[in-house]
């Protein structure tokens, strides 16, 4: 599973940006910003998972050229976990409030998704991340 990000010069300086993930970096050189950009999506995941979860979490960022990235690791329910979190705190939600948006009267059910201990199918991905954030357009796209 890749998540798309965009790296672009601006000035004298690189960017990358993530927009599942609400993240964004930027280096002196391209080579620079992607492996900056790996270093910050590893170090979001050991700020927000205990370190049995996050202690074997590697991330690889691939450059496709053309200002096109994608952002993989070998741990798909921590990266869908962390989407769904930073875009929860993006919109301001609360846990109570994502878990009230999709008819749940528990919020430590959604909490279960948050913290990456349920595998989620695509379609419920689709549900969860507008719960998190209804505000926000996505496109998730299968390539």
């Amino acid at each position: 599973m890749e998540m798309e990000g965009k790296v672009w010069k601006s000035g004298k300086v690189w960017l990358v940006q993530i927009p599942a993930l609400d993240a964004m970096t930027q280096g002196k050189t391209r080579k620079e910003v992607l492996k900056m950009a790996e270093d910050l999506v590893f170090e979001m995941a050991q700020s927000y998972f205990n370190d049995d979860e996050s202690k074997d979490f590697a991330v690889a960022v691939i450059d496709y050229k053309q200002g096109v990235i994608g952002v993989t690791c070998n741990n798909n329910k921590l990266l869908l976990a962390l989407s769904l979190r930073r875009q929860r705190e993006k919109s301001g939600s609360t846990v109570r409030e994502a878990s009230e948006r999709l008819g749940s009267k528990s919020p430590n059910a959604y909490a279960q998704y948050e913290r990456g201990r349920t595998n989620i199918s695509l379609d419920r991905y689709e549900e969860l991340l507008m719960a998190a954030n209804p505000f926000e357009q996505r496109r998730l796209r299968i390539v």
